[in-house]
């Protein structure tokens, strides 16, 4: 079933656990029918589809676990402004190796983003 009244998420997979907190978080929020996740992997690998959805101009949470914002960069360099960008990092979360945030992490950001953030940017 197709979500095009949703906003888009974008997040964060890299291998910390604040890339990987960001990765659950736009799934929850997909599975939850918040927000329709697309795949920023597609953005950075040129595909045309997935590019085109991004370029679409519906409203889009871009999720970046740190400071290197490779989401936000990655999304920018199609010509893609994202709607909100939602950084960890500015929630005092650090960046770590071999470690995992908790399912309460995961639903305290998808609440807050579900209450502050997707009203500010639907459609």
């Amino acid at each position: 079933m197709k979500k095009t009244n949703q906003p888009l998420v974008y997040s964060c997979s890299g291998c910390s656990q604040v890339a990987q907190l960001a990765n659950r978080i736009a799934v929850h929020l997909d599975r939850n029918d918040v927000a329709e996740m697309s795949c920023i992997a597609g953005i950075g690998g040129q595909v045309k589809a997935i590019m085109r959805l991004a370029q679409s101009g519906r409203p889009l949470l871009a999720i970046d676990g740190c400071p290197l914002r490779c989401v936000q960069k990655s999304l920018n360099r199609i010509g893609v402004t994202e709607s909100h960008h939602l950084l960890l990092s500015d929630f005092g979360l650090k960046k770590r190796q071999h470690e995992e945030y908790s399912d309460a992490d995961v639903k305290h950001f998808s609440d807050l983003i579900k209450s502050d953030i997707i009203p500010l940017i639907s459609l």
